[in-house]
């Protein structure tokens, strides 16, 4: 039985942005703010002794790569449109039936899928999955993983058939 390996600082720091990524995406796409006021937010957040989960909240905030959190937010808010025209007719319901959990999730991975090509598509899948598993409801990790999955063969095409082989 191989022992499973612990996650570098880094993998977490990744980790924990794509997390917080998340949150603020759903943020934004529920209130109707500017990304950027939402980011701002988050960060202003972290100070705030009034705040229920300030300890949580700040050691998330403590570990979470930072530049990533702003390219990630920034990113999805930016090709908005684009990556929901790639996600759209890949879906069994219109976008806007989606849970709005699942439609954050599943804009972070397109838009990781086809602006970050410097992160490999099962880590965008498997980091999707693992988000819809803590945020998401009881079975959106599959669909999620459906979904990108599908998506994935579209956008990197021959990343999925190297991959295969």
């Amino acid at each position: 039985m191989s022992e499973s390996r612990r996650p570098s600082k880094s993998q977490l720091a990744r980790r924990a942005a794509r997390e917080l990524a998340v949150q603020g995406l759903y943020q934004w796409q529920m209130t109707g703010k500017s990304i950027s006021a939402v980011e701002a937010e988050f960060r202003s957040q972290v100070a705030d002794d009034d705040l229920e989960d300030h300890e949580n909240w700040h050691k998330v905030m403590e570990i979470a790569d930072l530049a990533m959190l702003h390219l990630l937010m920034q990113g999805v808010a930016k090709h908005r449109d684009a990556l929901d025209d790639g996600i759209a007719p890949l879906l069994d319901r219109p976008l806007g039936e989606l849970d709005a959990i699942e439609l954050a999730i599943l804009r972070l991975g397109a838009f990781e899928l086809g602006y970050r090509l410097e992160v490999p598509y099962r880590v965008v899948i498997n980091e999707g999955v693992e988000l819809a598993k803590s945020f998401g409801a009881t079975d959106g990790h599959r669909y999620v993983n459906g979904i990108l999955d599908k998506l994935a063969a579209r956008l990197r095409a021959s990343e999925v058939a190297a991959r295969r082989r």
